[in-house]
């Protein structure tokens, strides 16, 4: 079964604001059994909402429509669809009587711009929508059974989860398995031709989605039977981690690596301190950008001049002055420090000439030493990125984070 999503708004043809409905629309639709074919985007016209709808009505057996469901003017998404089919409108008496009532609980009136709302193409079924005042609504476009939903994120999300989703589950004419595999420190080329061959062999659909700096290979398998799709998705996901290896796979799902450093330090019952140079704190944004990090997270120093180094976190002077500040012993040193600091479990450093300037011959720009202190052992890692400052300093920070995984893994080496 193929479907496709339609997203209605100028503010989207006009690069006001980014599309981000049809992605997590073709996203659900694939996760419940459908080949989505494309996401189109169309303008507030009446002929090209109607148009788009014709086509894809010809083409697809189900389509989801998100925008141009509310009160004002440019708002003719129901005119559009009934437009496509030749018919009419018809005010939705249910659903004017839920608008007023919604809006006499906040003591406002019923005006008929809102009633418009409820203006639905003659034998369409309404939709309600308990997150705002605009129905949704679904109907019969050529072969298709089409779905419209409101462009306000929450309600399009909570409409189709609710009542979409229960509705499509099932009628997909067989089943399909998606399992997203997250890969780290390997580029989207080079992954690509390591896993060369794995589709063919296994039956399967492969897609790759490079989100700097990490790439997710996803893993589509259709069967007959939720079971056969399951078990063809997950020997290929198998496969994949023997092309790549577990130090390139760091995990499996929708948890990107700071999320699964913290799901994995939470399961363990450990918390994490950290001492940032170069990266200027980075780390400590990226874990705490997620809730629940103070489970996991105690907090860290960002120790910039040898200085700090020393009065924060008792990096001796003497090892400064050998070593330099970018070193595998400095860095453990900071690690260390911050672990005592921080009365953590496990403690990372990161520390390196992040650019463009101060870089030498034994110490170019992009140069970045790494360690991890905690449950009796130390992992170091000594990486040199290119490219511009920010980057550096991004890759820095995510490569000290896949350093904690793998040493929550035991496979760290002792320096």
């Amino acid at each position: 079964m193929r479907a496709a999503v339609l997203c209605v708004g100028t503010e989207l043809t006009t690069g006001d604001v980014g599309d981000e409905h049809g992605a997590w629309l073709a996203r659900e639709l694939t996760e419940l059994g459908f080949e989505v074919g494309e996401i189109t985007i169309v303008g507030d016209g009446l002929v090209a909402v109607s148009a788009a709808l014709a086509r894809l009505g010809a083409v697809y057996d189900r389509v989801v429509c998100t925008g141009g469901l509310g009160p004002t003017t440019d708002d003719i998404t129901a005119a559009g669809a009934a437009a496509a089919l030749g018919i009419g409108l018809r005010r939705d008496a249910e659903s004017v009587e839920r608008i007023r009532a919604r809006l006499a609980a906040r003591g406002l009136p019923l005006t008929e711009s809102n009633a418009k709302q409820a203006d639905l193409p003659i034998g369409a079924r309404a939709v309600p929508n308990d997150c705002g005042t605009a129905p949704g609504f679904v109907l019969r476009v050529g072969r298709a059974d089409a779905w419209f939903l409101p462009g306000v994120p929450q309600e399009m999300r909570a409409m189709f989860s609710t009542q979409v989703a229960p509705a499509l589950r099932g009628t997909s004419r067989g089943a399909r398995q998606v399992l997203r595999v997250r890969t780290f420190g390997l580029a989207e080329s080079l992954i690509g031709e390591r896993l060369a061959g794995i589709e063919a062999a296994q039956g399967v659909e492969l897609g790759y989605r490079a989100e700097a700096p990490e790439v997710e290979v996803k893993v589509q398998a259709c069967r007959a039977s939720a079971s056969q799709a399951e078990a063809a998705a997950r020997a290929a996901a198998d496969a994949i981690v023997e092309r790549l290896g577990r130090d390139v796979v760091y995990a499996e799902g929708d948890l990107a690596l700071p999320g699964v450093v913290g799901a994995q330090l939470v399961a363990r019952g450990l918390q994490l301190a950290v001492a940032e140079s170069c990266t200027g704190g980075l780390v400590g944004e990226l874990l705490t950008e997620l809730p629940g990090a103070s489970r996991y997270f105690v907090g860290g120093a960002i120790v910039y001049a040898n200085s700090t180094k020393e009065a924060l976190l008792g990096v001796p002077a003497a090892l400064l002055a050998r070593h330099g500040a970018v070193s595998a012993e400095v860095a453990t040193a900071m690690a260390a420090g911050a672990l005592r600091a921080c009365a953590a479990d496990l403690a990372l450093a990161i520390t390196g000439v992040a650019g463009p300037d101060g870089g030498t011959a034994a110490k170019p720009v992009g140069l970045v030493e790494l360690a991890v202190v905690g449950g009796g052992r130390t992992s170091n890692r000594r990486e040199v990125f290119g490219g511009p400052r920010g980057r550096v300093r991004r890759l820095a920070a995510w490569t000290g984070l896949h350093l904690v995984l793998r040493h929550l893994d035991d496979r760290g080496t002792s320096p």
